[in-house]
């Protein structure tokens, strides 16, 4: 990233997995972590619930190739204060660091207007699509099965057990209308892919 090329900017340290990031944040005191919400280990928004918890006043920006229609509104929940697709460009990317570091929230024009109706119109007012109401275990638990994870690498990866995992993709079925697993990996995948190939226009910093 070019963030450490801007004059009021430095990365103070780099993490790859959930557990080197909380340690990373002992020795460290950065203004603002940016998160993703896919990390080698772990899971970005379980991430951003855990630093909070450990510091109320931690400023988070969630940085990821996934829509902000699907994890914007999730990421704010979990306690960041911005959400940010790696498509945009770097000058937008830097304008949302700066505006998390001055503790003010920063999401896409499109997506901060969508939670305006959701606030003035109540819940009633927004139609989830079966994707958004998946719970944010339940769609991480269906990224991964798209990223190719059997039901044993799941287990490890999430640190849960093999009948808690089960749950999850059985609820995941009814929601998403899915019969059979093989059905429910195909959508996974599927999925992946199409959210994947369908980030914004923008230059990748």
């Amino acid at each position: 990233m070019r963030i450490a090329c801007q004059k009021d900017m430095e990365v103070c340290g780099e993490a790859d997995g959930m557990v080197n990031a909380l340690k990373l944040l002992n020795t460290t005191c950065p203004d603002v972590i940016v998160v993703d919400i896919q990390l080698k280990k772990g899971d970005g928004l379980d991430l951003v619930k855990r630093i909070k918890a450990r510091d109320s006043a931690a400023r988070i920006l969630v940085w990821s190739v996934y829509p902000d229609k699907l994890y914007a509104r999730r990421a704010l929940n979990a306690g960041a204060l911005g959400y940010i697709n790696k498509a945009y460009s770097t000058s937008q990317i830097v304008e949302a660091i700066r505006r998390v570091r001055e503790g003010k929230v920063y999401l896409c024009e499109e997506m901060a207007e969508a939670l305006l109706h959701h606030a003035v119109g109540g819940a009633e007012s927004v139609k989830l699509s079966p994707i958004e109401a998946l719970s944010d275990r339940e769609l991480e638990v269906f990224r991964l099965i798209g990223q190719g994870l059997s039901p044993i690498q799941l287990a490890a990866e999430l640190h849960l057990s093999r009948h808690t995992i089960d749950t999850h993709k059985q609820r995941i079925k009814e929601k998403l209308g899915l019969a059979t697993a093989s059905e429910l990996t195909q959508a996974a995948i599927r999925w992946v892919i199409e959210e994947k190939c369908g980030q914004p226009n923008g230059a990748t910093p």
